[in-house]
């Protein structure tokens, strides 16, 4: 494996992280990032650098950080924001990792781009709905600031720092798992 394949698999979990944030926020980021040429994508993602996409996505991501900030509708969203993280960051993944075999660059999109997107996703969604019956919503837009700030972060060390990245990644991660453990032990 080429030390470009390497930093292309951690561009793509980067950003499926971030995906796990904002649907939209990493998508604009790399379609940024390869409209001015700052990363190469595989050939049947060119389309994303195109500046269609670029105002595009860069439309959705504003939308899509407003509706947050909008009770009831920042829980609507994260209903949806599940299922629709994995395939982003499946796609995402898809879209970055370079010269490897499509069974092998599938298969890491779906288990580490879909699958590190939705993990994280669900721990948002989770927080949000505990903020809303804790602080009846009080300290949801918090939350969302919190959320797009740390896509917007991953995403920006996703393009230009991959390695920082995917260490941010496992430690986001690493955190989840404890948080998980932490509330199941107490559900037992």
């Amino acid at each position: 494996m080429t030390p470009e394949t390497i930093l292309s698999i951690f561009l793509g979990i980067g950003l499926a992280a971030s995906v796990g944030f904002r649907v939209f926020v990493p998508l604009f980021a790399l379609s940024l990032a390869a409209h001015f040429n700052v990363w190469e994508l595989n050939e049947s993602w060119l389309w994303i650098g195109s500046l269609t996409a670029v105002i595009t996505l860069g439309v959705a991501t504003i939308v899509e950080i407003f509706a947050y900030y909008i009770p009831f509708v920042d829980n609507a969203l994260d209903t949806i924001a599940v299922p629709l993280a994995a395939i982003a960051g499946t796609a995402v993944m898809v879209s970055t990792v370079a010269d490897l075999s499509p069974v092998i660059t599938w298969a890491l999109a779906i288990i580490a781009g879909g699958g590190t997107a939705a993990a994280i996703a669900g721990t948002s969604s989770v927080t949000r709905l505990a903020s809303t019956t804790t602080t009846a919503g009080l300290a949801n837009p918090v939350i969302s600031t919190l959320e797009t700030g740390t896509a917007i972060v991953m995403s920006i060390l996703s393009v230009f720092i991959p390695v920082l990245a995917i260490i941010l990644v496992v430690i986001v991660l690493f955190i989840i798992f404890r948080l998980y453990k932490k509330f199941k032990s107490r559900k037992a």
